[in-house]
């Protein structure tokens, strides 16, 4: 009789053991298959922006940069420029440049949105690796000490003075170039241009600034660009060449004016 009993329990063993593993395995699949179609949805998505960023390229860009991006006479490839790169120029105006034929693209009034624009730099960013659009922890300096704005100034007046005028004012370059002021830039496009080296302006990598030392940067900048006034006017915070006009034509101009009036009135 146990032999019998034990014969017939080995199949409801057997079908309960293959019931409690069905079980198990719906249970898993609940579970994890929510995150398996997250996952799809965000690959989607950014395949759909790196689409609709390609749609804008070949519409506004492509006559310059080519239809791979490769690059012509008129403009210069952008595989592998990032994209910051594409952040920075479209974000501030430059492209598309109303000419190809200037010396140097001036900022100007942006014609995209943002969310165009992030769609064109996702799509540049998959031609190949560059830099990424900079994250607001990296350039955003409420949190900066002042010794790191200290810091910065220093970097600033090593590195950038000799172009941009130690007060950021901007200064002229070679052949009809120019550095722009710094007054007023979004601090995320001051990030930006160190990462990329817009124009005539070098790049900085991580050998030559590194993420602190460029937050400490835009942090000296935001500062010299917020401090009051205690000397009056700044006659554009170029140093000695302005002031020394303003001394010629009205402070000199005026003592000969004054002496022209006096030998007037004696006669």
């Amino acid at each position: 009789m146990t032999s019998h009993s034990v014969r017939r329990r080995r199949p409801a063993a057997a079908y309960a053991v293959i019931l409690l593993g069905l079980v198990l395995m719906g249970g898993l699949f609940a579970v994890l298959s929510p995150q398996r179609t997250e996952a799809s949805e965000t690959t989607a998505s950014g395949t759909d922006l790196v689409d609709e960023g390609r749609e804008l390229f070949l519409t506004n860009c492509s006559t310059c940069h080519g239809l791979q991006a490769q690059g012509s006479s008129d403009g210069p490839p952008l595989v592998g420029v990032g994209a910051a790169s594409v952040d920075f120029q479209v974000g501030t105006g430059r492209m598309p440049a109303y000419s190809s034929q200037v010396v140097q693209v001036p900022k100007a009034k942006r014609v995209f949105t943002q969310d165009e624009i992030d769609a064109m730099a996702a799509y540049v960013a998959s031609l190949g690796p560059g830099p990424s659009i900079p994250e607001p922890e990296l350039y955003e300096v409420q949190d900066v000490e002042d010794e790191q704005i200290a810091e910065g100034g220093e970097l600033f007046r090593t590195n950038c003075a000799m172009c941009h005028n130690a007060s950021g004012a901007g200064g002229a370059l070679t052949e009809g170039k120019y550095a722009p002021s710094l007054a007023g830039v979004d601090p995320k496009y001051v990030y930006e241009a160190m990462l990329t080296g817009p124009q005539s302006m070098p790049v900085f990598s991580e050998a030559s600034l590194t993420a602190e030392e460029k937050k400490h940067v835009v942090a000296y900048l935001e500062q010299i660009q917020n401090q009051p006034e205690y000397g009056g006017v700044t006659l554009g915070r170029v140093g000695p060449v302005s002031e020394g006009l303003f001394i010629w034509i009205v402070g000199i101009g005026g003592l000969i004016a004054v002496a022209v009036w006096l030998g007037a009135k004696s006669h």
